[in-house]
């Protein structure tokens, strides 16, 4: 399907209704023999919209009640951190979760103020289990950066991280019969629950600041003389910016202070929806077009961004967005002579991020440490030492503390933001840095393409093989490599194909009707689009049906 809005102001036809997504939370009762409407777990928890039956009360009551049985069987004792974005869906989701969870016995920490960022719960948890035995996990009530009408629910598990397969799994599986009969699970009314003694409050944004010194350089952010913006978009970061200017005397200009359940100030994103995703081109056209009307960058050299729950990083400008692969790059470089680890430790990357990151790595660091797709599969390296920066080309990061220990296993856009800005503070922007990185390494053309697909196309690519592939170049560049497997030999469920400067992958979603081509080129950018083209015909070679 070819998109004429992208990148365009939304419309009224866009925009969100809150009222309407709260009244169909409650009001529509999934069909637990719909596939549609069961509880599953993607890359990062259970998600779905109140208005097509796939995120509605029973959802919720369903996961929460699994959640409090599956952690009481792994001998979860300690209390569960929850916490919530600014979706529309998120508020109520995250009563009910308290209401189920309340009356199943679980302490829960909540937050003294509305809003909770997800890598401040992955903070806590970390924080709360250090030298414990009863340990804490977490719920973040969150569809991260996806649109508007839709809820999200995320289990962290003890590790502070997104929780592995196995354990999603058993949730949802549980979930899924407990939705069968799912008003027969026992509640607490909000009210009772929220003052009863299993809920108690914490300063999440106080002891998340208070610790930020721990992993970003704020001296050298004060020394500098960068000037930097920052836009919350509407998200849970948006009274942290203050915070961290008054504990550490910066001066980061918030940008937008206000909330907007439809946001509608967002520009269409390449499929012409409303998506909160700070590190895209279209979703954040209205954005650099404002700053460009209003002669912003007569004052701010950066302005940087975070998504509804801020694990995700935006950076901004006045050349326009900064590809998130090429700032990761870049942090390779200056992290490599700016923290005492820097040149030990590997550097952990997707299989479908831009290969700049790992010539950077190899050039600068101790190499690579490549995963499949979700951030999940960094959080064993990260406890274990073996990383000291895990990053996403999708835009979310996190790297260890100066001093070396654990700061989070999840995502974390805020401090991506402030690595950015401790960059540009010391003289090693991440456009500029990314600049001399080109010269050393060679251009790279990067691009991710959604297609749409049903269930069948989605599952044959997701069983395809290497054997079965046939595909003997990409363009006019001889094929030297046709995988399914990571670097570190892990599985990513799709098919990797290589050639000398070329590669691209294609990989089913696990919670959308779609397929992804991602693919990258040091050759030019005509070779990228001959490379996406021949992604397009491997699947219409293997699958049962073309897509559309």
């Amino acid at each position: 399907m070819e998109y004429t809005r992208a990148g365009k102001p939304a419309e009224e036809k866009d925009l969100i209704n809150p009222d309407l997504l709260v009244r169909k939370y409650y009001e529509l009762v999934p069909d637990p023999q719909l596939a549609s409407q069961r509880v599953a777990f993607g890359t990062s928890g259970h998600r779905g919209s109140s208005l097509s039956s796939s995120f509605n009360e029973a959802h919720i009551v369903s996961i929460s009640k699994a959640i409090a049985e599956i952690r009481k069987e792994e001998g979860v004792a300690g209390p569960l951190f929850i916490g919530k974005d600014t979706h529309a869906l998120s508020e109520c989701a995250w009563r009910t979760a308290i209401e189920v969870l309340t009356a199943a016995e679980v302490e829960i920490i909540i937050d003294s103020r509305p809003y909770t960022p997800t890598p401040v719960i992955s903070r806590a948890i970390i924080k709360y289990n250090s030298g414990r035995e009863r340990m804490a996990d977490g719920i973040v009530v969150t569809p991260s950066h996806n649109p508007p009408e839709f809820g999200g629910f995320k289990y962290d598990s003890t590790s502070g991280g997104p929780a592995p397969d196995g354990l999603t799994s058993r949730i949802a599986k549980r979930a899924n019969e407990i939705l069968k009969d799912w008003k027969k699970v026992e509640r607490i009314p909000f009210q009772k629950a929220i003052s009863s003694i299993w809920v108690k409050k914490l300063d999440y944004r106080g002891m998340y600041v208070e610790d930020l010194a721990k992993v970003i350089d704020f001296d050298a952010i004060r020394s500098g003389n960068a000037r930097i913006g920052v836009d919350p978009l509407s998200g849970a970061s948006i009274d942290y910016w203050e915070a961290i200017n008054d504990r550490y005397g910066v001066k980061i200009c918030k940008l937008r202070d206000t909330l907007d359940p439809t946001w509608s100030f967002m520009t269409l994103d390449h499929d012409e929806k409303i998506r909160i995703d700070p590190s895209s081109k279209d979703a954040m056209a209205g954005v650099k077009a404002k700053l460009d009307e209003d002669k912003a960058w007569q004052n701010l050299d950066l302005v940087c961004a975070t998504d509804p729950d801020a694990d995700r990083f935006g950076l901004i400008t006045e050349e326009g967005v900064i590809n998130p692969n090429y700032f990761l790059a870049s942090a390779v470089f200056y992290l490599s002579s700016h923290r005492k680890w820097g040149k030990d430790k590997k550097i952990g990357k997707t299989v479908v991020s831009s290969d700049l990151i790992g010539k950077a790595a190899e050039r600068y660091c101790s190499g690579a440490w490549e995963v499949p797709a979700g951030f999940k599969w960094f959080v064993d390296p990260l406890i274990e030492g073996r990383v000291s920066l895990a990053g996403e080309e999708s835009a979310g990061l996190t790297l260890l503390c100066r001093d070396g220990s654990l700061w989070t296993t999840d995502k974390d856009g805020i401090v991506a933001d402030l690595l950015a800005i401790e960059m540009a503070s010391c003289g090693s922007a991440p456009r500029d840095v990314h600049k001399q990185e080109e010269k050393e390494f060679g251009p790279s053309w990067y691009k991710r393409v959604d297609v749409e697909a049903d269930l069948e196309v989605r599952e044959a690519i997701k069983s395809l093989s290497p054997e079965e592939v046939i595909c003997p170049f990409i363009g006019s560049e001889p094929v030297s490599c046709i995988t399914d497997k990571t670097m570190e030999g892990i599985k990513f469920g799709g098919i990797k194909v290589e050639s000398r400067n070329t590669w691209f992958v294609v990989r089913p979603s696990g919670t959308e009707a779609i397929y992804k081509i991602y693919a990258e080129s040091f050759s030019s950018s005509e070779q990228l689009e001959v490379a996406i083209e021949e992604a397009k015909k491997l699947v219409e070679k293997v699958t049962p049906k073309t897509c559309k």
